[in-house]
């Protein structure tokens, strides 16, 4: 089966086509990056408006990639949810459109269920069951995956995300969207010890996540340590990075490590943008090592938003035999614990 994955649900158009039998074929990414920069983040609208512009195109280029034409393929998968509603609404009416049109069937996919597979695509899967971590700009959750479609929701974060923690911690430093990203370069420059920042939630039994209060920890030594022209001077700011990036890394690990001793499970899969983070990798294999159990993780192009996730998730479901109901209907907010199973095969809601 030949499935064409579109993927637009916030600033990221994302396509790929994904065969049943001989893997991943194609596949091709725009970040709008660049068009949210101005705002220091991303704007509904305008994400809407450019994924209408892009999305067409970049599904030519796929099948060019591929050395394939329309007719050749034989189903379509689309984001459903969770994400902007009318980034969703773009990708889904296409998809739902252009299956309509050729006559093959589509299938919805969950954004997260895609990030948690994504590893599925490498040369080394993980086999099930395993702990799953998926750590993005709008999620931070422990997974119990017991097979795929099969997810027991273990822990997930209070208030912010992990990822958006680190968005905000880098508004306070003054960097450039998209943020995250630049806090970890600037923590590379940063002094270990300097700066002791807290481990949210570690002193209590659970696996739930709160960043919240490292974010205001973040702001008050911003503050404490600030010049004249509000900032402090710059090693002093990769010094703050590195405390912060350290404490986020470090309380993810051991709620990790706690996931995986509660199932008693030796493999762990860590996906979702954040999962790109090296500081984070080396940390989580180091201490996963010492217990004798495996990280698992997609290469960097496939931890943040892309179509060969969500074209590789929904080719699974589609063989499971389930489809998508004629109406398109996106769900902006989706928990993954509301899913069907694999073995619940007919039409989607």
């Amino acid at each position: 089966m030949l499935v064409l994955g579109i993927e637009t649900s916030c600033d990221e158009t994302g396509v790929a086509l994904y065969h049943s039998e001989k893997g991943l074929l194609a596949h091709t990414l725009f970040s709008q990056v660049a068009l949210h920069a101005e705002y220091g983040g991303v704007v509904p609208e305008l994400a809407s408006r450019d994924h209408i512009r892009k999305l067409l195109p970049l599904i030519d280029q796929v099948l060019e990639q591929a050395a394939c034409t329309k007719q050749d393929i034989e189903a379509v998968a689309y984001t459903q949810g969770p994400g902007l509603i009318g980034a969703l609404l773009v990708g889904a009416c296409t998809g739902r459109a252009l299956a309509m049109g050729l006559g093959v069937p589509a299938i919805g996919v969950h954004h997260m269920e895609g990030h948690l597979l994504a590893p599925q695509l490498e040369a080394r899967p993980p086999e099930y069951p395993f702990v799953a971590l998926l750590v993005s700009g709008g999620h931070t959750q422990l997974i119990e995956v017991k097979a795929l479609g099969e997810y027991i929701l273990l822990g997930e974060s209070l208030d912010d995300a992990a990822g958006e923690a680190f968005d905000k911690a880098a508004k306070m430093l003054d960097l450039d969207y998209p943020g995250g990203p630049r806090l970890a370069a600037m923590a590379e420059q940063g002094t270990a010890g300097r700066f002791k920042f807290p481990r949210p939630m570690c002193d209590r039994p659970g696996l739930d996540f709160s960043f919240s209060g490292l974010k205001t920890f973040t702001l008050n030594t911003v503050t404490q340590h600030a010049l004249p022209d509000g900032l402090p001077d710059e090693q002093t700011c990769a010094d703050i990075a590195y405390a912060f990036q350290e404490a986020v890394a470090d309380t993810l690990v051991i709620k990790c490590r706690r996931a995986l001793e509660q199932c008693g499970m030796k493999r762990l899969v860590i996906a979702g943008g954040v999962s790109a983070n090296v500081h984070l990798r080396q940390k989580l294999e180091s201490a996963l090592g010492k217990m004798k159990a495996q990280v698992f993780y997609a290469r960097h192009e496939f931890c943040t938003d892309n179509g060969a996730m969500i074209a590789y998730a929904g080719c699974q479901r589609l063989r499971a035999g389930q489809r998508a109901a004629l109406a398109v209907n996106v769900k902006p907010r989706w928990p993954m614990t509301e899913l069907a199973g694999l073995t619940q095969s007919g039409v989607q809601a």
